[in-house]
């Protein structure tokens, strides 16, 4: 395996719309979503250990999540743990993560990737991989990875490529083919339906899956030219970290960084920005209903983790349990029913984003420790 290659694994989320298994305290990234005997935090070091050195995965998360980590990823070392002490968005952590890779190796190559997504196909998530850090290697590039639309979607951001972009690699050059690599135009945010299916027709439009690709060097110096107040603060301590004073400079600091974003604080400010079109299935696990989406189903198109369900004039429902649970469901369509411990919940599907409002409601009236 090749000792440049480094990953950062975005363990910070709570995922509040997959309440009440998902809590502050124990956010989805640490459960089972799925019911295949691994949580998604794992699914995800495993996937990224394929291509990338296990020592050289970086597990990036909040201070209150740091006993979850050691506790479901054993191998991992205090190094390779980059806590956070406040919520602060995606760039100061990612920055902060950057700097320490770049002290320890200024020739790495990175992968920042979220620890909730689901992938099918791994073979293709490294072959695209591969072929990112190889474009990274050898250009000073911001890379992202796309995924193909398949319908007019009005929850994810939006990449704009270049149609007449052809970047050419050595890969390409010698095997005489084009390269999948575009230039991005812009970014583009969450839009209306009808915007969302202009995007489509127009044929150059990706879904932003928040999977980033660039060498140490590209990123530092892309925030150094972006943002050069949160790069002051973060190089500050660049004498400090890997070593026993790191924690001390990172409490006092920490809190002062911006909360932004990676996609405002570089990618939509800077000129060297690349996408590939990803060759794998992808579903950001963001909702109860994607979560049905992936799952098996029973012949009345009800998916089931855990439970065991007697079901009459009952489908498209999304049923979740502890092991071996006996549900009966009569008369309910596209609901999702969830059990766990102190809540149950039962939530039309077609509501599902109300469910962060819900949350709040309950732990308005019945105690914050029910979230």
């Amino acid at each position: 395996m090749n000792k440049n290659y480094y990953a950062i694994l975005m363990a910070g989320g709570v995922g509040s719309r997959f309440w009440p298994v998902s809590t502050q305290d124990f956010p989805k990234q640490f459960h089972d979503m799925l019911g295949t005997g691994d949580t998604l935090i794992q699914k995800t070091f495993n996937r990224l250990a394929k291509l990338i050195p296990e020592d050289n995965i970086f597990i990036l998360t909040n201070e209150r999540y740091n006993d979850l980590v050691f506790q479901q990823l054993p191998s991992v070392t205090k190094r390779q743990v980059v806590l956070e002490p406040a919520m602060r968005n995606t760039a100061p952590c990612i920055l902060y993560a950057s700097l320490k890779i770049q002290k320890e190796n200024p020739d790495a190559v990175m992968i920042v990737a979220p620890s909730d997504h689901w992938i099918e196909d791994e073979n293709a998530f490294t072959n695209n991989v591969q072929e990112a850090f190889n474009f990274c290697e050898k250009n000073d590039a911001l890379m992202t990875l796309g995924i193909t639309p398949t319908f007019p979607n009005t929850g994810y951001g939006y990449i704009e490529y270049d149609l007449e972009s052809e970047v050419v690699t050595e890969a390409t050059r010698s095997a005489n083919e084009d390269s999948s690599i575009k230039s991005v135009n812009q970014f583009r945010e969450k839009p209306d339906y009808n915007t969302a299916k202009e995007f489509l027709a127009q044929g150059n439009f990706l879904w932003n899956a928040g999977i980033f690709m660039w060498s140490v060097k590209s990123v530092v110096s892309a925030f150094q030219n972006s943002q050069p107040e949160l790069y002051k603060l973060f190089k500050k301590g660049y004498e400090v970290y890997n070593t026993d004073f790191e924690d001390d400079f990172v409490r006092d600091n920490y809190g002062k960084a911006e909360n932004i974003s990676v996609d405002y604080a570089i990618m939509e400010k800077s000129k060297n920005v690349y996408v590939l079109p990803a060759t794998f299935d992808w579903n950001d696990l963001g909702t109860w209903g994607s979560l049905y989406d992936k799952l098996d189903k029973d012949s009345d198109s009800n998916a089931v983790v855990n439970a065991k369900t007697l079901t009459e004039d009952a489908s498209g429902n999304m049923i979740r349990t502890k092991n071996d649970k006996v549900v009966v469901v009569d008369g309910l369509e596209n609901y999702i029913i969830v059990d766990k411990d102190e809540v149950l919940l039962i939530f039309p599907k077609t509501k599902e984003q109300d469910i962060k409002k819900v949350l709040q409601k309950v732990k308005d009236k019945f105690g914050k420790h029910y979230g």
